[in-house]
């Protein structure tokens, strides 16, 4: 069997006394798209938060590559191959899709403020690159004739779509993605379906994603790992997974009879 890519082991989390996490196991091997489901409150942003290190574990390990990443910044995080989108957009107001997309490769330029202040010919070239690979990830994500709106005029929707392409503009290992269907309609759903298995498959990128749309989590995942209360009840296939009685209690049952009561 393949080595794992991500791990914790034994990782747990504590804010105020409350115990968010309590001892969550977990391992994600490359070229999987692994869905994070459970109830609101269940500690599942607060995971992925720990992994891209926004929090540090008050007990347990995070391995990249088997190598431990906890204490490190979030920057040495990043360069070392983990890219995080989040729930609310993160686009930055005042610039063009493409220059959103350009600021995705911050971490890998060298020209400095001097060759930039100065333009010298450094910066150009840098720049010059750094366009190209924004335009060819638009394409990728079929948003090249957005390049030059206003990033932040863009649809809820839209907007996730562009962050994750900046995202992958990073040359990523790992993607950690925290509600990425949210504000698409039905209809988008299947296009990004597709979305997430061709940056799999094309990119070879993982995907660990949070996600409320049980069907796009059921359809699209390879494995689906289940929190309630900050523990892990349920991991596995989206099939075993879907049929296990504990998630239908603690969280299934509780989707379905929620739609049940609103129609």
């Amino acid at each position: 069997m393949t080595a794992a890519l991500l791990s914790l082991r034994g990782v747990s989390v504590g804010f105020g006394g409350v115990k968010v996490l309590d001892g969550i196991d977990l391992d994600v091997r490359p070229g999987e798209i692994r869905g994070l489901i459970g109830p609101n409150g269940a500690g599942k942003t607060t995971l992925l938060n720990v992994v891209c290190g926004i929090h540090g574990p008050s007990q347990g390990d995070v391995l990249l590559e088997g190598r431990s990443i906890v204490g490190l910044k979030p920057s040495r995080i990043a360069a070392l191959g983990l890219g995080r989108t989040f729930q609310t957009s993160q686009l930055f107001r005042g610039m063009t899709v493409l220059e959103n997309l350009m600021s995705g490769l911050h971490r890998r330029t060298r020209a400095g403020l001097i060759a930039a202040s100065l333009n010298l010919a450094s910066y150009r070239e840098e720049e010059a690159r750094a366009e190209e690979e924004a335009r060819l990830a638009l394409e990728f994500i079929g948003m090249a004739d957005f390049a030059d709106r206003p990033g932040t005029a863009l649809s809820f929707g839209q907007q996730r779509v562009i962050e994750i392409a900046r995202t992958l503009i990073g040359d990523p290992k790992v993607v950690l993605l925290d509600e990425p269907a949210v504000g698409l309609s039905m209809n988008r759903l299947a296009e990004f379906d597709r979305l997430l298995r061709r940056i799999r498959d094309e990119k070879g990128v993982t995907l660990i994603l949070i996600e409320h749309v049980i069907r796009l989590v059921m359809d699209v995942c390879d494995q689906v790992t289940v929190l309630s209360s900050g523990r892990r009840i349920a991991d596995g296939p989206p099939d075993q997974v879907r049929n296990d009685p504990d998630v239908i209690e603690a969280y299934l049952g509780k989707e379905l009879r929620a739609r049940h009561t609103a129609s």
